[in-house]
């Protein structure tokens, strides 16, 4: 990978981890999507209920590679009488894994207050064992707490907080010189990253394109249907650029390319994984097989389940500690982009 494009890559990745994206907060993320594309010179289309299509060029065979732009989050439900806030979740987000978290309030409008998710007795030191033990669960002892002076429900609502407002946890992003890199929400902006430095290499060397490729830049994917909208009429492929699940029994390595051959769905097309694999050894990529079960979906699995005839499979940078705190390597995205470009073609 050119040391032009690695830099490109990593300077997207900060400045989309800087958008707050929960599901249903697109539009801030998407006209930062369709800018950039209009930089690098395409002509991006906005999808009717959020995200990105982007021609790249090339006949037949349409070929779609989509990555996601949408976080998990939170979202305000109930205001407590003593001005504390009851959350739900808006995605695969645990209550332990955002407990301490400082947190953004979106609110209808338009201000954004800070606070922090917390217990109600958040002092360790007050805590008898039996509070100490107790898992963190947002109806019972994790609240959202407002960095401003409430101590009511009607404080709250003076402010404009109300049932609905979505609530953003700080990235906390991190580069270290070792090539690591920490952050919420890798999943899957690291992805996100990968694709637009694609498209600078295909508009940039004028990579002849063997068929049809489209970028899709989902933002629904987190709740379940993002790939299933808003692909072209001559798709008869979808890759998912997405992220490989870093665990104890499994193969994901950070510093390499997770090519998926299941998960918790079916399995992915045996001529699309073959294909991947066969471009990862020509072109020299670092690559894990393996499979994400029981909790793993992807873009593929909607755009199938919406009932389109098409072949399905699914890439992405090792990644540990999915859907918390997260950590992947740059070399993990290094090889994320050559699988991509040596998959396509566009060499």
């Amino acid at each position: 990978m050119k040391d032009a494009y690695r830099e490109y890559m990593i300077g997207q990745l900060r400045n989309v981890l800087a958008i707050d994206s929960t599901t249903g907060q697109y539009r801030p993320l998407e006209n930062y999507l369709i800018e950039e594309a209009e930089r690098l010179r395409y002509s991006p289309a906005r999808l009717r209920k959020g995200g990105v299509a982007v021609d790249l060029g090339g006949k037949g065979n349409g070929l779609v590679l989509s990555a996601h732009g949408d976080d998990i989050g939170l979202m305000v439900r109930y205001v407590n009488p003593d001005g504390t806030i009851r959350v739900c979740n808006v995605g695969g987000l645990y209550p332990f894994q955002c407990e301490m978290a400082n947190v953004r309030v979106y609110s209808r409008g338009g201000k954004i207050y800070t606070g922090a998710m917390r217990r109600l007795n958040s002092s360790l030191h007050l805590m008898d064992q039996e509070a100490r033990m107790a898992t963190a669960d947002y109806e019972k002892n994790l609240y959202l707490f407002l960095d401003e002076d409430v101590r009511s429900a009607e404080d709250v609502a003076a402010l404009g907080v109300r049932c609905g407002d979505l609530v953003a946890l700080d990235p906390m992003t991190v580069f270290t010189q070792s090539g690591y890199i920490k952050s919420r929400y890798l999943d899957d902006k690291a992805s996100i990253a990968v694709l637009l430095a694609f498209m600078k290499y295909v508009k940039e060397e004028k990579a002849a394109l063997p068929r049809h490729v489209t970028a899709h830049f989902s933002l629904y994917e987190e709740v379940g249907h993002g790939g299933g909208s808003g692909l072209p009429e001559d798709t008869e492929e979808l890759l998912a650029i997405d992220i490989g699940c870093c665990g104890p029994t499994n193969y994901s390595d950070e510093k390499k390319v997770s090519i998926c051959v299941m998960d918790r769905f079916s399995p992915y097309h045996q001529d699309v994984v073959d294909g991947l694999v066969d471009a990862a050894e020509r072109a020299g990529v670092a690559y894990a097989l393996d499979l994400f079960v029981p909790h793993y979906a992807s873009d593929a699995d909607a755009a199938l389940r919406t009932g389109l005839d098409i072949r399905h499979g699914l890439i992405g940078p090792g990644v540990l500690g999915t859907h918390g705190y997260e950590r992947t390597h740059v070399k993990g995205l290094e090889n994320t982009f050559e699988i991509l470009a040596a998959y396509v073609g566009a060499v």
